[in-house]
Parts: C-alpha cells; sequence; structure tokens
C-alpha cells in the first residue's frame, strides 16, 4: 500500500447492526494504510464523519425500509462530495437500495458471500484513483447572477466537481459541510459584496487558506487595481470565454 494515501480521508463503513463483517473490513483497510470508520447509521453520526469521508461501503440488511432515511442523507451526501457508494447485499437488498441511491453514485455492488479480497481490493484503487492529489478538484462559483453562475457550472462539470452559491451566506454554509479546492468568487453582489466575502473567509480558520479568484464585469485599470488590491490569487474577467477558463484553471491547478 502506497503511504501517501494514508491521511487523505476516510472510508466510511455502515452497517446497521453489529457485524463481524463490517468489523473485519475495518481492521483490513486500515492494516493496508487507510483510515476506516464504522457506523450503525445514526445520521448524527455520519455527520460528523462527513467532511473527511472519501469513500462510503454500506451494508444493507433486510429492513432497509426502516433506514430509508439514512439512504436518503448518504445519497445527498455523496453527490454532494462527489464521491462514490460500495453497497454489500442480496439481490433483493440491492433493489431495495436502488429506489434511493441511483447507480451513478455506486461504485460497485458485491454480492453475499463476501469477496473480502476483491472488496480490498476494489477500496484500495478507487482510493489511489480518487484521493490525494488525483482527486478531483471542487470549485466553488459564488454569484448573484443565476444565469451566469449555471453558464460556468455547464463549462466545468466535466472537469471538475463544481458548487454553487448565489451569496456569500450560501458560500459560508456550504463550506461548512463541503471541501472547496478553489473559489470563483463574484466582485460586486448585494447584501455581502465579493470583498466582504473574502473578508469572512480569511476570518475563519477552516476557510482562510481557500484560494479565490474575483469574477468581474470591470477591465478597466481602476477597477482591476480594486480587485487585484484585495490579494486574490487571479481575477477574471465576465467575458471570459469556456476555453480560456479551462485552461486558466488548469494551470493554477498544476501551479498549486
Amino acid at each position: 500500500m502506497n503511504n501517501s494515501i494514508a491521511g487523505q480521508g476516510e472510508v466510511l463503513i455502515i452497517s446497521s447492526s453489529e457485524s463481524f463483517l463490517a468489523n473485519s473490513l475495518v481492521s483490513k483497510l486500515e492494516g493496508s494504510g487507510l483510515t476506516a470508520v464504522l457506523s450503525h447509521g445514526n445520521i448524527k453520526e455520519i455527520d460528523r464523519h462527513r467532511s473527511t469521508t472519501e469513500l462510503i461501503i454500506l451494508f444493507l440488511n433486510e429492513d432497509m425500509e426502516e433506514m430509508t432515511e439514512t439512504l436518503v442523507y448518504l445519497k445527498d451526501m455523496a453527490g454532494d462530495l462527489d464521491i462514490k457508494m460500495i453497497l454489500i447485499g442480496d439481490e433483493d437488498e440491492h433493489k431495495q437500495a436502488a429506489r434511493v441511491i441511483p447507480e451513478t453514485l455506486v461504485l460497485e455492488w458485491f454480492k453475499r458471500p463476501l469477496s473480502m479480497d476483491d472488496l480490498i481490493k476494489g477500496v484500495l484503487k478507487y482510493m489511489e484513483d480518487n484521493t490525494g492529489e488525483n482527486r478531483r478538484k471542487t470549485v466553488l462559483i459564488v454569484d448573484d447572477d443565476i444565469t451566469y453562475m449555471r453558464t460556468i457550472y455547464e463549462w466545468l462539470k466535466d472537469s471538475y466537481h463544481v458548487g454553487m452559491a448565489s451569496s456569500g451566506v450560501q458560500a459560508i454554509t456550504y463550506l461548512a459541510r463541503n471541501k472547496a479546492d478553489l473559489i470563483l468568487l463574484d466582485y460586486e453582489m448585494p447584501i455581502a459584496n465579493g470583498p466582504q466575502v473574502l473578508e469572512m473567509l480569511n476570518s475563519d480558520s477552516e476557510t482562510d487558506k481557500i484560494p479565490v479568484m474575483f469574477l468581474t464585469g470591470h477591465g478597466d485599470t481602476q477597477s482591476v487595481l480594486s480587485v487585484v488590491s484585495l490579494c486574490p490569487v487571479d481575477y477574471l474577467l465576465k467575458t471570459i470565454d469556456k476555453p480560456s477558463l479551462l485552461k486558466k484553471l488548469d494551470d493554477f491547478f498544476k501551479k498549486h
């Protein structure tokens, strides 16, 4: 196991009841250098690991209907964080889970009896390919112009995991529960403008290291100087086209 994977996030294992297999899986993954956490499906408990989870492994059981609320939470969590789930269970249990969890979020489905070696190999490969430096970067767009924000979302979604917030408050709320590797921040917004939002981000130890690029509709010298004086990592004119934006972000992440 490559030690570089260790510390890059957790494998969250969900089993609603005490399970020898689940406990054995935790031990084997930790023996391979990963951090594995076992939860019995309590949403508050799961939420505590939200910001550090890179992969979810769910042991299905006959009482899937009683786990509907947890399944919905896990579905939303996986979608928000752009991570995958591994499901373990028989065909009927899988069909029940599929009513809530779309196949796009499922990395693999393992039938019982479980091949532990195959499962471990799948987990290690996924963590090797999708965590640390190999993790797909998350870009948060903050702009009160919903149409423009959705345009940028469409441009970036195939290359990055993209979050959206239409105000500074929404951005802070998003960052309290999700990761971001870069923020594209509108310079001019009502209530709290770009500089004020940047000040809020810089005043919080959880967000002060996230790089920010300002989005501005003004390219005159005075406007550009005002933006640059706030020390963002860069600024982008809103007239930028898709190829130029993708190149700008690609160059930024290569340097960082």
